[in-house]
């Protein structure tokens, strides 16, 4: 292959791999959150309590929620996580967001051979929960914070702007699947600590997790990751054929 004819593919090649990081981003995928909960290996919390020697890496540990101060809410829900936000969308611009909560409960996830303890308030974020979503205008927001808030953003009197709420949940009836690194206290008892960026926490079976992190527009994401794979088929190709044309 000639250098000119190569470096053609190269730029192609290029082109294909920054288009299918555009096509990923915009479906929406949370790949990196997804690489990490489906890489790591699956342990139940009585096999690490028993584990003589604990693993290296972060693992998926599986369990119940033990909590004995839920945080309750007025439809008499249980959690021990609650994420919500509330945003609205001025004309001509992005979501800006007027309202973020974050509330959480310390629980102990267990099986039947023993229990460690999590705080979820070192979550990563977005939790790995299907969300609650609520969408319609300003006008249908009530909680005068909200109404102040979107004055404050220069909303005229009686405008009507988009606006959406998002809440994501974890029950204490919830099985969870959680990424999490292990290591033993000065007690010399095995302990749940949060990787780099929080503990994942999933309210899913690993392959529904996958399936909600791979974004809404799913179609996008297979697109980008062919795009992908074409790129470095073609750059491979081009630098193994500029090598060989040395030789």
């Amino acid at each position: 292959m000639p250098a000119a004819a190569a470096t053609a593919v190269l730029i192609v090649a290029t082109a294909l791999l920054v288009g299918g990081l555009l096509a990923i981003r915009l479906s929406g995928a949370q790949t990196r959150i997804a690489r990490r909960l489906a890489g790591a290996h699956e342990m139940r919390v009585g096999d690490l309590i028993d584990a003589p020697a604990l693993p290296a890496r972060a693992v998926r540990v599986s369990g119940r929620i033990r909590c004995p101060d839920p945080i309750l809410t007025s439809r008499d829900e249980r959690l021990v996580a609650l994420h919500r936000d509330v945003q609205v969308h001025p004309p001509g611009g992005d979501w800006r967001s007027i309202e973020r909560i974050r509330e959480t409960r310390g629980f102990e996830l267990w099986d039947h051979d023993g229990s460690l303890p999590v705080d979820p308030a070192e979550a990563a974020e977005p939790l790995v929960a299907i969300p609650h979503v609520w969408r319609g205008t300003t006008g249908a927001l009530e909680d005068l914070s909200h109404l102040s808030a979107i004055e404050r953003l220069g909303a005229p009197a009686g405008a009507e702007w988009p606006a959406q709420s998002i809440a994501r949940m974890v029950s204490v009836v919830d099985r969870l699947l959680i990424l999490a690194e292990v290591d033993r206290g000065v007690d010399g008892v095995a302990r749940l600590r949060p990787p780099a960026g929080g503990y994942i926490i999933s309210t899913l079976e690993l392959d529904d997790a996958m399936r909600l992190l791979g974004g809404r527009r799913r179609e996008l994401l297979l697109l980008g990751a062919g795009m992908i794979l074409l790129g470095v088929v073609a750059v491979l190709a081009a630098i193994a054929a500029l090598f060989i044309g040395l030789f």
